[in-house]
């Protein structure tokens, strides 16, 4: 073995000093800081708010379905005071009615002439015979041979209660056998013809 290897065996080894490397250092680490507690007030704060505004919306939504059963309420008052305004209107109608007025006027004992007078407005001037009208009305406002209207067929006339303008309703008249018997004869024809009741 050569000399060299036999000194690079028995001498101890050394680390080369590096002169560019920088020292380490150590150091303790402070403990991380302690998250601080929230504060109670802010939390009962928050509470109180949700519950506020929890409060608030059912508040709303209960108003809300007040007023739109108030709304639905009204409607209906609205349509029903309507149906009963298109009543009294044709109430009036009816006692507006030329039928009525005039069944009103021979209930009176009022007749129309045969004869008519005019009044001229001009000079004040009666044009026309000028006599006094005696005898009964050409024309028959309660009479048979007129059409009703429907809208006062009920409403009694002014002067006279018991009659409408269809005349004074007659009391039917009922007709006994002398036998006790079933009678053969039809009952007597009051207002028309009698109809069949069918389904």
């Amino acid at each position: 073995m050569s000399t060299l290897s036999t000194a690079a065996l028995g001498a101890p080894s050394v680390a080369p000093d590096r002169g560019d490397r920088p020292a380490r250092r150590l150091r303790v680490v402070d403990a991380p800081a302690r998250r601080r507690r929230p504060r109670l007030l802010y939390g009962i704060v928050a509470v109180v708010g949700a519950f506020v505004i929890a409060s608030a919306q059912m508040v709303l939504s209960i108003m809300t379905t007040q007023a739109s059963y108030e709304l639905s309420a009204l409607t209906q008052e609205a349509r029903d005071l309507t149906f009963q305004k298109q009543i009294l209107y044709d109430e009036v109608a009816g006692l507006s009615s030329p039928q009525y007025l005039a069944a009103n006027a021979a209930a009176l004992g009022m007749v129309i002439d045969q004869s008519p007078n005019y009044l001229r407005l001009s000079d004040g001037a009666l044009l026309g015979t000028g006599g006094v009208s005696f005898g009964s009305s050409s024309v028959d406002a309660i009479g048979r041979g007129t059409v009703p209207n429907a809208l006062i067929s009920d409403t009694a006339l002014v002067t006279v209660p018991e009659a409408t303008i269809e005349g004074v309703p007659v009391a039917p008249v009922e007709v006994v056998p002398e036998d006790g018997g079933v009678s053969n004869t039809p009952p007597p024809l009051t207002d028309g013809l009698p109809t069949p009741s069918t389904h």
